[in-house]
């Protein structure tokens, strides 16, 4: 029964968070000065955000591109070129499409306005890499940076010194013609420069926070990109208006009343999970622990000592994954698979995560979900999830328990969510 209600969860949270309705609220509520509207939409929810300004604008809009991650287009959209390139690594397609996106803004006028359509993914999908850097550098470093355990913020306050349209300078590139971003937001904290790395908005990030990084995490740059970072970058912009649309408390949210719907009582522990996967994993299951340790109120020693069974904990973020092996998985399949550790031999209890795109990593899974008796499969087909974990190959260890998640690209990006269901 647990499994049916983590389905019926995940549906409806997915369809809750679309930006059908939001990006279309955001349209009609703008009041567009120009008859002559560009668009460029970047990110996993692309064609999704661009397919509504499509219906909303209709012919006010001259040309557009959308630029997204392989099989997230579902079709044609009128007048839009459609583009699909690599992520999380960058490839030439990511080059060869952005090349097109600076092509239509690149002659616009103070008349023109661009419709900049904004969602997690952004980073890869969109860029154009500074004169002498190469995209094999880009890549190593990006990798680099991922394998080190670095955060999304810190890896966006490197990368984006060594591009052309990153951290501010698409808005420069697009001045004098106006930008109206409306933005799908997948970071903690809806930070505007670190979103896509920031392209129409200000970096408050310092070329001193990009040398410590490197320092940090011992990267190794050549003198050309040493340069690059001492550059800084915009720090003011006069021709940008943005609109935030969503966020992973949005996603939270709608976990919470959809549990509530289902009889659970929901509690949103935080919104800014920002950890290691498995450490955020055996942390959930601890909790999960704690529940099943205690009543629900009568050895209470005061109101709010312990969570109201039947319950739904809910934990909204982005963890990290810090690369000890080769194998194949993603973030919330390393955080599901840690937790069943945790909750092993325990009935009444189910532990999943998910990323909200649908996509975990470089995988076709959406995430993972656990139980009590997922270690016990595993230990019979003669898996050691500990090992499996040493080797980051999360995918196949679930795959084996029967424990992946998978949706499809669903549309949409507002980040993370893990959730723990107890009766």
């Amino acid at each position: 029964m647990l499994h049916n209600h983590a389905t019926t969860i995940i549906k409806q949270v997915i369809a809750d968070n679309m930006p059908q309705k939001s990006v279309n609220d955001a349209l009609c509520t703008h009041n567009f000065n120009s008859y002559s509207i560009y668009v460029v939409a970047i990110g996993k929810a692309a064609w999704t955000m661009a397919s509504v300004a499509h219906s909303c604008l209709g012919n006010r809009i001259k040309k557009g591109i959308v630029i997204t991650k392989y099989g997230h287009s579902m079709g044609k959209i009128p007048n839009m070129t459609i583009c699909e390139a690599g992520h999380p690594i960058l490839d030439e397609n990511t080059v060869v499409a952005t090349k097109k996106a600076l092509a239509l803004v690149e002659n616009l006028g103070q008349d023109d306005e661009v419709l900049f359509l904004v969602s997690g993914g952004g980073s890869a999908l969109f860029e154009a890499p500074m004169d002498g850097i190469e995209l094999k550098d880009l890549a190593g470093l990006s990798d680099d940076l991922l394998a080190s355990g670095a955060d999304i913020i810190e890896i966006n306050t490197v990368r984006k010194r060594l591009s052309k349209v990153k951290a501010g300078r698409f808005a420069e590139l697009v001045s004098p013609a106006k930008i109206f971003s409306i933005v799908l937001s997948d970071v903690l904290g809806d930070r505007l420069d670190t979103i896509a790395s920031g392209p129409a908005a200000v970096d408050n990030t310092t070329s001193h926070d990009a040398l410590y990084l490197v320092e940090k995490y011992g990267l190794k740059l050549n003198q050309l990109q040493m340069d690059y970072l001492m550059r800084e970058t915009p720090k003011t912009l006069n021709n940008v208006e943005t609109r935030i649309i969503g966020s992973v408390r949005s996603l939270c949210e709608s976990v919470a009343a959809s549990a509530k719907h289902l009889g659970f009582t929901p509690y949103i522990i935080t919104t800014t999970l920002n950890c290691e996967a498995a450490s955020a994993g055996m942390f959930l299951a601890s909790i999960a622990r704690d529940i099943k340790s205690t009543s629900n109120s009568d050895n209470a020693t005061h109101e709010g000592t312990y969570f109201k069974r039947p319950c739904a904990i809910i934990a909204g973020g982005e963890t990290i994954v810090k690369l000890t092996g080769k194998g194949k998985g993603g973030r919330n399949q390393e955080l599901a698979l840690s937790a069943a550790r945790g909750i092993a031999g325990l009935s009444d209890i189910l532990i999943f995560s998910i990323g909200s795109d649908g996509t975990d990593g470089p995988t076709d899974a959406a995430g993972g979900i656990v139980d009590g008796e997922t270690m016990e499969k595993l230990v019979a087909k003669g898996y050691s999830i500990n090992k499996i974990l040493a080797k980051n190959d999360s995918y196949n260890g679930l795959l084996a328990a029967d424990g992946l998640i998978k949706t499809g690209p669903t549309g949409t990006n507002v980040n993370d969510v893990a959730v723990v269901l107890c009766v």
